[in-house]
């Protein structure tokens, strides 16, 4: 069941009326842009006339950035620096000093239920944070999945800088186990969501439910414009349990999943595509499924956070401890994916861009699951290329 919730303000209804109107504008693809992909940022076929990334690539860590985090979650770097992290368990919001390490509690996500791998989970910010300063967030509710957004305000003190959450969009099913929860604005200007079935396979196959999907919204929580099935929040299904989202050069949609006993995936996302879930795991021979491009034992990732940087998608492992490097030729693999810093940092939960050869990473050992050891959670610049 799909629930649009209350009207928003009227700045904020603005914006979703100039982003709708780009949207469905200007002949198909992005409005202003090249017309490399689909219509919503999708996954193409792959183009001979593209490079491929190298082969080989290395992995620094160049220093911690800050330690003693409790089961973080999400990322979100701010425009004018600082990183803003989401704790899973305690439902608060805290802003990282990048450069001293320095924690500031902006405040707590009210209405937030953790429970097993459900919480406050993923952060984003919105595309107009210049102007309107609202920080958007997926959490698991008492009743359910769903995204809020919050003004955050730096005037006010340590603690209170988060106003009351406005819920965008409810209804998403929640459960002990796959609760998905990553969220990002891609390059259209629109807010897309990975969940997970909640433990209950077949909603993966129901396109009338919002789990075990990549959705597709506006700011306001209504279905994008130009998504596969008209009036429909869902851009593409089958999944088992979306946690990351990450866009290339030529604004192709990738999408990291965690499989059952077989195989995870790192999947390049078409819109209106069927992903296989719980029908197959990993590649299968059906032609109506829509192949990963690459894949992993399940002991070997159990993958959530994905991060796109020349060429490479960067993906954290939870189980697998390791982070996976996967060079692309367009929307396939170029070459065997490579694994580093395994075992060195435990469970790795995120990974971010932080500007040209440099990524944020954050561990996951106080999750209930990790090996928490002195200095857990943390959150780690890495040179990589």
């Amino acid at each position: 069941m799909i629930v649009r919730c209350r009207a928003v303000p009227a700045v904020l209804a603005a914006t979703a009326l100039l982003l709708t109107a780009g949207c469905s504008s200007g002949g198909g693809d992005f409005p202003g842009r090249r017309p490399a992909t689909t219509a919503s940022g999708a996954a193409g076929s792959a183009r001979s006339t593209e490079s491929a990334a190298p082969a080989k690539g290395s992995v620094t860590v160049s220093r911690t950035v800050a330690e003693g985090l409790k089961s973080p979650w999400g990322l979100a770097p701010l425009p004018g620096g600082g990183l803003l992290v989401s704790s899973r368990d305690d439902g608060t919001i805290t802003r990282i000093d990048e450069k001293t390490g320095t924690k500031t509690v902006l405040g707590t996500v009210s209405g937030v239920s953790p429970a097993g791998e459900g919480g406050l989970l993923g952060i984003a910010l919105s595309p107009d944070y210049a102007s309107d300063h609202m920080i958007y967030a997926y959490f698991t509710s008492a009743s359910d999945n769903r995204i809020v957004r919050m003004l955050y305000d730096e005037r006010k003190p340590a603690g209170e800088q988060l106003g009351a959450p406005d819920t965008v969009f409810k209804g998403i099913p929640k459960g002990f186990i796959h609760n998905g929860g990553r969220i990002a604005f891609g390059p259209d200007g629109m807010l897309y969501a990975g969940t997970g079935e909640s433990g209950q396979r077949g909603l993966a196959q129901d396109r009338k439910s919002l789990g075990g999907k990549i959705l597709r919204l506006t700011p306001e929580g209504e279905p994008a414009p130009g998504n596969p099935f008209p009036g429909s929040p869902v851009y593409s299904y089958g999944h088992r349990n979306v946690q990351g989202l990450a866009w290339d050069d030529r604004q192709r949609l990738f999408a990291s999943e965690f499989g059952q006993d077989t195989w995870d995936e790192l999947n390049a996302i078409k819109p209106g595509d069927d992903y296989g879930w719980p029908k197959a795991e990993g590649r299968s021979s059906d032609g109506g499924f829509h192949d990963p491009l690459a894949q992993w034992h399940t002991d070997e990732a159990s993958p959530s956070g994905i991060a796109y940087v020349d060429g490479v998608i960067w993906m954290a492992g939870l189980k697998g401890r390791r982070l996976w490097r996967v060079p692309l030729r367009g929307t396939q693999a170029a070459a065997a994916p490579q694994a580093f810093l395994t075992g060195a940092y435990g469970r790795l939960r995120t990974v971010a861009p932080a500007g040209g050869d440099k990524l944020w990473l954050v561990t996951s050992n106080t999750d209930g699951r990790g090996e928490p050891k002195k200095g857990d959670d943390r959150i780690l610049e890495l040179r990589v290329r």
